[in-house]
C-alpha cells in the first residue's frame, strides 16, 4: 500500500470518511441498492467472511450483528474509514469484527493467511485497485476452496451515464466510463480510478467460476440521482421491477453497476 496510487485514493476517501454514513441514510436509493447486495451474500452460509472496502462499516457491522457467531473480517485503504467503522463497531459491542487498512495487496499480511468462506465487494471498491489483472491471485489465495464471493462493479457501459450527456450535448462527458482512467463520481476531486467490462471482468477472474450476473441501475435511478426516487417513488418502484426483467436480456449489462456470484475451482 506504500505506492503514490493507493495514497491518493486513500487521501481521497479519508475525506469522505466523515460525513459517508450520514450521507448514505439520506439516499433511499443506495439503501435499496446495498439491501440487494446483501441478499446476495447471504445466500451463502459463512463461519467467516471477508469485506474489501468495508467503508463505515455498515455492511461489517451489519453480517457481526446477524452472525454473531461467524468472525467478520474487513479491510479498507482509508485510515480514516477505519476509524470510523471500528468505532461504530465498538459503540454497538461488536467482538466479531476485525478491521484493517490497506488494499488487496495486503490481505494475507493482515489476517495471517487465514482463509475465509465468502468474500464480498460492495459499490465497486476493487475500481481503484491498482492494477485488477492480479486482484485474483491474491482472492484466490485467501479464499477457501469451497468459498465463494459477491463482487460489485462500477459498470464500464452505463447506459444512461453516455446516454443523457448526450442529449444534452456534453459529449466529453458521454465517454468519461469509456476512458482508460475514468475520474470517479465527484465533479470537483478526482479520484484515478477505471470503470470495467463484463468482458473485462470474465479475464481477470477467470480461475473462479462466474455463478450468477445481474446488472443495478439499468433504469432504475444511479444512487446519486436519489431525488428521482424521493419524487417519484411509484415510477422508480416500477423502474425496479423493469430492471430485474431485464437480467434476462443482454441489457443487464447496461446498468451503473454489475455483480458477479463467483465460485472457487479448487
Amino acid at each position: 500500500m506504500s505506492s503514490s496510487y493507493y495514497k491518493n485514493v486513500k487521501d481521497y476517501y479519508d475525506i469522505d470518511s466523515t460525513n459517508f454514513e450520514n450521507r448514505y441514510w439520506e439516499n433511499q436509493t443506495l439503501q435499496r441498492i446495498r439491501s440487494s447486495f446483501r441478499k446476495e451474500s447471504l445466500k451463502h452460509s459463512f463461519s467467516n467472511c471477508l469485506e474489501i472496502g468495508y467503508g463505515p462499516g455498515l455492511d461489517v457491522n451489519f453480517f457481526a450483528e446477524t452472525f454473531p457467531n461467524s468472525s467478520i473480517y474487513g479491510i479498507d485503504i482509508s485510515q480514516g474509514m477505519h476509524d470510523w467503522a471500528h468505532e461504530q463497531a465498538n459503540k454497538k459491542g461488536l467482538t466479531n469484527v476485525l478491521l484493517s487498512v490497506g488494499s488487496v495487496e495486503n490481505i494475507a499480511e493482515a489476517f495471517n493467511g487465514v482463509q475465509f468462506d465468502h468474500i464480498y465487494v460492495y459499490f465497486g471498491a476493487l475500481n481503484t485497485v491498482e492494477d485488477i489483472s492480479i486482484v485474483q491471485d491474491y482472492l484466490k489465495k485467501c479464499l477457501k476452496p469451497t468459498g465463494k464471493m459477491v463482487l460489485t462493479f462500477v459498470n464500464k457501459w452505463y447506459m444512461m451515464a453516455v446516454l443523457k450527456p448526450l442529449l444534452k450535448f456534453k459529449f466529453k462527458e458521454s465517454k468519461r466510463r469509456l476512458n482508460k482512467v475514468w475520474g470517479g463520481y465527484s465533479p470537483n476531486k478526482f479520484l484515478a480510478s477505471k470503470c470495467y467490462s463484463s468482458a473485462e471482468i470474465k479475464k481477470h477472474f477467470n480461475q473462479f467460476s462466474i455463478e450468477k450476473k445481474r446488472g443495478y441501475s439499468i433504469l432504475y435511478p444511479a444512487w446519486y440521482e436519489n431525488h428521482i426516487t424521493v419524487k417519484y417513488p411509484k415510477l422508480t418502484n416500477f423502474l425496479w421491477k423493469c430492471d430485474k426483467m431485464l437480467q434476462k436480456t443482454p441489457f443487464w449489462n447496461f446498468g451503473e453497476y454489475t455483480l458477479y456470484v463467483m465460485r472457487n475451482n479448487p
